[in-house]
């Protein structure tokens, strides 16, 4: 996968995650396993066509998957792609990690000088 379309997932996901109702539907699917539709939407104060509406974002970015079986249409969390946000973070961890190492060299140089 191209950096380009590491960094256009990396922007799904986050948009995705960015609604609050979105993070609740994940975060109700990770608890609670597989649901239907019609059983999420019984648990939010909106129409079965808004909460389908959430749930097709967090398909576009991977976060969750339909499988059907009959006319029943089970939602399932995928974590998988939440690999993409932690190694992101990793990234500016690291990057603040050195920055704070350096800051630590140039504060015992500092004092080394002092003496």
């Amino acid at each position: 996968m191209g950096e380009h379309s590491q960094e256009h997932r990396l922007s799904e996901i986050l948009k995705a995650v960015s609604d609050q109702t979105r993070r609740s539907l994940l975060t109700t699917l990770v608890q609670e396993g597989p649901l239907r539709v019609t059983e999420l939407a019984g648990r939010y104060d909106m129409s079965l066509n808004a909460v389908s509406k959430h749930i097709k974002v967090l398909e576009a970015a991977g976060l969750v998957t339909r499988k059907t079986l009959g006319r029943v249409h089970l939602i399932e969390a995928d974590l998988d792609p939440v690999h993409a946000v932690d190694d992101w973070f990793g990234q500016l961890r690291s990057i603040w990690d050195l920055r704070l190492d350096r800051l630590g060299e140039l504060f015992e140089k500092g004092n080394e000088t002092d003496e």
